[in-house]
């Protein structure tokens, strides 16, 4: 396993390659991926009046959701890796019609202070899997919580119960160049934290109490329009930097493998209903 800084090194290039299919689809993954961080948005409830935090706010789908939970007399902060997915969910969510609504840029390994700490509340969707040291990570997190506050996070379970990740990658890597190297081990993936020991050993090495992961299966339903969804699955994964770089022929061609290997969720008529198993993790800043 490679040592944390070459970790973070490759984090910051990957999400910098990746960024782009993100901001051209921010509508599809607010809307198709919103299951993925459902349970986890409920368990949070976040109330009139109080100050959340979204950690990997992505282009600031879900952190513009909880601004409005908490009105006007609340906040809610999104941070992400990425700086042109920040840029976006600004634009998207811009400050003088969303009062109360901010995004920051930050590792959150590896900063010092969060603007608008300590907050009532974090919420995450599918991004504490992805941390090159997950411990100095939730750390910052459990800081950035007032005592006693919360945390409500979701991130995937094991392959088998998330098929749909690895038919995007084969139906796309046959039709264009090399792809970043895959997670070996423990390193930064989707299923990082896949087993619940480990997810429950560095939460509470980062300083969290009452710590529950509960499983969830969960259901993303599309429109049935086989090269969108397929699109939108190829470029939010591991060979969307690929796919943007090589010819329209071969994107159309990995477009259609993609395609045929997601027809097994097709549903004719009413489109895909794609399956995630996923965990939501909760946890507690000690009073």
């Amino acid at each position: 396993m490679s040592d944390v800084g070459t970790l973070r090194a490759r984090n910051v290039a990957f999400w910098r390659q990746a960024a782009p299919g993100w901001v051209r689809h921010a509508r599809r993954q607010d809307e198709y991926g919103k299951p993925l961080g459902a349970v986890a948005m409920d368990r949070l409830a976040p109330r009139p009046g109080e100050s959340v935090l979204d950690i990997g706010c992505g282009c600031g789908g879900t952190t513009a959701e909880m601004a409005l939970a908490v009105g006007p007399a609340g906040t809610a902060v999104g941070v992400d890796l990425a700086e042109s997915m920040v840029s976006t969910a600004s634009a998207r969510f811009p400050a003088d019609r969303h009062p109360g609504l901010n995004f920051v840029t930050a590792d959150i390994e590896t900063v010092a202070h969060i603007p608008g700490a300590p907050f009532d509340a974090v919420f995450s969707r599918m991004t504490l899997m992805l941390l090159a040291d997950p411990v100095a990570g939730c750390t910052t997190i459990r800081r950035a919580l007032r005592p006693g506050g919360r945390l409500a996070a979701t991130v995937f379970r094991d392959g088998g119960a998330n098929p749909w990740l690895t038919l995007a990658v084969l139906g796309t890597a046959p039709h264009v160049g090399s792809l970043p190297p895959l997670p070996i081990g423990n390193e930064p993936g989707p299923f990082s934290f896949a087993e619940p020991a480990r997810a429950t050993r560095i939460l509470a090495a980062a300083g969290f109490t009452e710590i529950d992961l509960t499983p969830h299966d969960v259901v993303m339903s599309t429109p049935d329009e086989p090269e969108p969804v397929a699109e939108w699955l190829i470029e939010i994964g591991p060979a969307g930097a690929a796919y943007r770089a090589t010819s329209a022929e071969k994107q159309a061609a990995a477009r259609a493998a993609t395609a045929r290997l997601l027809e097994r969720f097709r549903e004719q008529p009413g489109g895909y209903r794609i399956p995630a198993g996923i965990w939501l993790v909760t946890a507690l800043r000690a009073p």
